[in-house]
C-alpha cells in the first residue's frame, strides 16, 4: 500500500494508520527509546513504532476501548518490550512505567475506525444498532441514557458546543418531546428524529452528523480527557522527548494548539492581575501537519487529520 502497512482486524476490516511516516519522523523514534501510544486502536502506529525498537527499546500501549486492549494482548501481548493497560489515556500519569520517563507519546484522537465499522457500537447512523457510543462500554452512560436522563437545556447546549449545530435547541425539543413517548434509543430512530426536525439541509451531508459527534464527545469526555492527558504527557516526557497529536476536530486542535502555546484557556476576572507567564512545557516542532492528497486517496478517513508535533526542552544550566 505505497510504504502504508495495513491491519486486519477480526472481522476483516482493514485500518492504516493515520499519517504513519509523518509520525514516526515527528516522534525520531530510536531503536533504544521508550514510547507510549495512548490510542491503541488496531495497533498500526504501535507497529510501525515496535518496527524501529531494537532490544531495548520499551513501547506502552493504552486504550479506553476493551476490545482495542484485547486485540493489543493478542498481537503485542508476547513480546517483552510491550506493556498494555486498558485506561484512558488521560490517566497515563498514573502508570508507573510512564512515570519513569518516555522519549515519545503518540495521541491518536477521535473514533477509531473499529469502533466505526463495528455497527453494534452505535457510533454510525449508517446502520441501525443501540445508540451506545461509549468507546469503553464498561463504564459510564450510554448516548441513549443521556438523551433519556438530561434536561432540554443541557441537550441543547451539548449539540451546539460539541456540534456547532445552529439547530441545537429544535433538535433538543424534538428530543424531549419524543421521549414523553418513548424514549430514542437507536442509532436509526435519533437519525430519523433530527432529519424529521430539521429536513435536509446541506448536500451530501446527513442532518444527523453533527448531532452524533456532539453526543460522542460528550458521552466519552473526550475534550476534557485531552486536556487531562496533555500536561500529564508532558509531565512524563524527558528533556528532548517528544509528543505527537492527531486530531480530526477543530475543537480538538485548538486544544492542543493552545497547550504548546502556552496559552491560558481560563478567562481574567475585571480587576484582577493577569495571572504570571509561564513558559510553554513544551515547544512546537515545525508547523502543524496534514495528510498528502495520496493518502487521503487511499484513506479517506484521513482527509480531516492535523497533526502536532511537539518537544519538551532541555532543562537550562545554570554558570
Amino acid at each position: 500500500m505505497d510504504g502504508v502497512r495495513a491491519m486486519t482486524d477480526s472481522l476483516g476490516h482493514m485500518h492504516i494508520p493515520v499519517m504513519r511516516d509523518a509520525v514516526l519522523t515527528g516522534l525520531a523514534a530510536r531503536a533504544s527509546g521508550r514510547y507510549l501510544d495512548g490510542t491503541f486502536g488496531r495497533g498500526g502506529h504501535a507497529r510501525a513504532i515496535l518496527d524501529r525498537l531494537g532490544p531495548d527499546g520499551r513501547l506502552l500501549l493504552m486504550d479506553r476501548d476493551p476490545e482495542a486492549i484485547a486485540h493489543a494482548r493478542r498481537e503485542f501481548g508476547a513480546d517483552p518490550r510491550v506493556a498494555i493497560r486498558h485506561a484512558n489515556f488521560a490517566e497515563l500519569g498514573e502508570w508507573d512505567a510512564a512515570r519513569a520517563g518516555l522519549d515519545g507519546v503518540l495521541l491518536d484522537l477521535g473514533v477509531s475506525s473499529p469502533q466505526l465499522d463495528d455497527a453494534a457500537r452505535g457510533f454510525s447512523f449508517q446502520s441501525d444498532a443501540p445508540l451506545d457510543m461509549r468507546m469503553d462500554p464498561t463504564t459510564g452512560i450510554s448516548a441513549a441514557e443521556f438523551l433519556a436522563q438530561a434536561d432540554e437545556s443541557d441537550i441543547a447546549d451539548t449539540l451546539f458546543q460539541y456540534g456547532d449545530e445552529r439547530m441545537s435547541r429544535r433538535i433538543a425539543r424534538a428530543i424531549v418531546a419524543r421521549r414523553e413517548v418513548s424514549p430514542v434509543k437507536t442509532t436509526r430512530e435519533l437519525a430519523e428524529l433530527v432529519e424529521r426536525t430539521l429536513g435536509r439541509r446541506e448536500r451530501n451531508k446527513h442532518p444527523a452528523t453533527r448531532t452524533f459527534q456532539a453526543l460522542r464527545l460528550r458521552v466519552n469526555d473526550e475534550l476534557g480527557s485531552l486536556e487531562r492527558a496533555l500536561p500529564a504527557a508532558a509531565a512524563v516526557l524527558k528533556p528532548g522527548g517528544r509528543l505527537a497529536v492527531i486530531s480530526f476536530h477543530s475543537l480538538e486542535d485548538r486544544i492542543v494548539k493552545h497547550f504548546i502555546r502556552g496559552e491560558i484557556a481560563m478567562p481574567v476576572r475585571r480587576g484582577l492581575p493577569s495571572p504570571p507567564v509561564q513558559a510553554p512545557p513544551l515547544r512546537a516542532v515545525g508547523r502543524k501537519q496534514l495528510p498528502d492528497a495520496d493518502e487521503v486517496a487511499r484513506n479517506p478517513r484521513a482527509r480531516s487529520a492535523v497533526l502536532r508535533i511537539a518537544e519538551k526542552p532541555a532543562a537550562e544550566v545554570r554558570a
